[in-house]
């Protein structure tokens, strides 16, 4: 299982990619692409929406399950990856290069709260 050193992490099984720009990408680990299986189904939330940290922001669908992706922290939705909607097949090929939106935080801060690698690694090993 791959779990970059770089990126941070959810409870949840999302990770998160500070940008240059203050904005956060956010993504299905690994992990969590390994445990749906094969992706059919990709719904995004819409550029300007607003969600609270751990709200239910995007839903991925496989042959065995859908699972809501929730939002790692408070912000607004800044962008989408429609690639992700169109071939929902890409986030099983490599779930770090297919991110599914990005956030601009309402406070960088809690940023500081989400698991770095080792932490993760953990979580997925007392699983």
């Amino acid at each position: 299982m791959n779990i970059p050193a770089d990126l941070r992490y959810t409870r949840n099984h999302e990770w998160i990619r500070s940008e240059a720009d203050g904005t956060i990408t956010v993504g299905i680990t690994d992990h969590a692409q390994e445990l749906l299986g094969d992706l059919v189904f990709v719904e995004l939330p819409e550029v300007g929406a607003e969600f609270a940290a751990d709200q239910e922001a995007a839903v991925v669908e496989s042959v065995k399950a859908a699972s809501d992706v929730y939002a790692p922290v408070a912000g607004s939705v800044v962008e989408v990856n429609q690639a992700t909607v169109d071939a929902p097949e890409v986030v099983n090929q490599d779930p770090y290069a297919a991110w599914l939106f990005r956030l601009r935080p309402a406070a960088t801060a809690d940023l500081a709260a989400l698991l770095d690698a080792a932490a993760y690694q953990q979580l997925v090993d007392a699983a």
